[in-house]
C-alpha cells in the first residue's frame, strides 16, 4: 500500500548563523571583566565580596523561579549571572549584603521573570534592581558617604557630585586621563574607563552589541553637554567630563545595549541612544539625582516598542 509522507516545513528564519544566547552572555561577561577586576584592586576585599554575593545570588534567584513556574532550568545560558555582574558593578563597594541579595531578586525576579524569563523584559533587569533599590534606600548609593574616608581611604569626592554642587570650578583634578585611568571613586565596575572601552570594542567588534546604540548614546550625551556647558561654562561641565565619569561607559557597552529593551531596526537604535545620552544629561544637570543613567535608559526603554515601529518605507508602488 502506498505510503504518503508529510512535507514538513518550519516557520522563518532558516539559516542560523551559529551563535547562541549562552555564547552572547559569556562574550559579555568577559568584556566587562577588566573593568571588573579593576574595580576589584581598587576596593579591594569587599568589592570581591560584593561582586560574588551579587553573581551568586541572581543565579539563585534564577534556579528558584525556575523550579516554582516548571521552566526547564536556564543557569546555563549565563543570562543570571551577567544581571548579577552588571548589577554589582553599578554598587559601592561598601554595600552590605542584603542591599545585594535584595538587588538581585528584583533585577531577576521583578525585572526578567514575571515577564516570561530572558527575552519577554521590556527594561534591562540590572537596571530595574539598581533603579528601585537607589529610589528606596538612596543614602546606600552615596559614593561620598560610602567611599571617601572610609576604610578605603579616598580623599577625592565623587566627581558627578562635585560637578552637580560646586559646579566647574572644583574639576581641576579630574582630568581626562585621570578618568579614564579609574582615578575617581564610583560603582565597583564602572571607575575603570579604558576597561570599558576595550570591552566594549571587543563587543561590536564581534558582533554582540550594535555600534548604533552606543555611538549615538556617546553623541548624545557629548552635544547635550556641550550645550550646558556653553550656556553656562561655570555651572556644568563640559562634554568629555560626563563621557569619561559616572555610569556613562558601562551603560554606552553594556546596560543600553540589551538586546531585550533596545530596538532592532537602524533608525530607531539612533533615535534610541541619543535619547538615553539627553536624558542621562538633563538629569545629571537639573534633575534631583547625581547620576541620571539608570532612569534615562529605563525611561527609553519604555519608548523602545513605539521607536521600532519606525521603518522605512517599502520600495515600489501600490498597483
Amino acid at each position: 500500500m502506498f505510503e504518503q509522507k508529510k512535507f514538513i516545513v518550519s516557520h522563518a528564519p532558516f539559516w542560523h548563523n551559529g551563535s547562541s544566547v549562552a555564547e552572547r552572555n559569556y562574550n559579555i561577561i568577559v568584556a566587562a571583566l577588566p573593568a571588573a577586576l579593576f574595580g576589584l584592586t581598587q576596593y579591594g576585599a569587599q568589592a570581591l565580596a560584593v561582586l560574588c554575593l551579587s553573581v551568586s545570588s541572581a543565579m539563585i534567584w534564577e534556579l528558584i523561579a525556575n523550579r516554582a513556574t516548571k521552566r526547564p532550568e536556564t543557569l546555563g545560558d549565563g543570562n543570571a549571572a551577567l544581571i548579577g555582574l552588571l548589577f554589582g558593578m553599578l554598587l559601592p563597594a561598601a554595600s552590605p549584603w542584603w542591599l545585594v541579595i535584595t538587588g538581585t531578586f528584583v533585577a531577576v525576579i521583578v525585572g526578567k521573570q514575571i515577564f516570561g524569563g530572558i527575552g519577554g523584559n521590556p527594561f534591562n533587569p540590572a537596571l530595574i534592581g539598581y533603579g528601585i533599590l537607589l529610589i528606596s534606600w538612596p543614602n546606600r548609593f552615596d559614593f561620598n558617604a560610602a567611599l571617601v574616608n572610609f576604610e578605603f581611604g579616598f580623599d577625592t569626592a565623587f566627581p558627578l557630585w562635585v560637578a552637580k554642587y560646586f559646579g566647574t570650578a572644583e574639576l581641576d583634578t579630574f582630568t581626562a586621563w585621570n578618568l579614564l585611568s579609574g582615578q575617581q571613586i564610583g560603582g565597583i565596575g564602572s571607575t575603570f574607563g579604558l576597561g570599558l572601552i576595550a570591552g566594549g570594542i571587543y563587543l561590536i567588534v564581534r558582533g554582540f552589541i550594535r555600534w548604533e546604540i552606543s555611538l549615538s548614546y556617546l553623541a548624545g550625551i557629548f552635544v547635550t553637554a556641550f550645550l550646558f556647558n556653553i550656556a553656562n561654562p561655570d555651572q556644568y561641565a563640559g562634554p568629555f567630563f560626563h563621557m569619561f565619569t559616572g555610569f556613562t561607559l558601562l551603560a554606552a557597552f553594556f546596560l543600553a545595549t540589551d538586546d531585550a529593551s533596545s530596538p532592532v531596526n537602524f533608525i530607531p537604535m539612533l533615535i534610541y541612544g541619543a535619547g538615553c545620552g539627553m536624558l542621562t544629561i538633563l538629569i545629571r544637570n537639573i534633575g534631583v539625582y547625581v547620576e541620571g543613567t539608570a532612569f534615562a535608559i529605563i525611561v527609553m526603554n519604555c519608548a523602545n516598542p513605539l521607536l521600532d515601529r519606525i521603518r522605512p518605507k517599502a520600495v515600489g508602488k501600490v498597483v
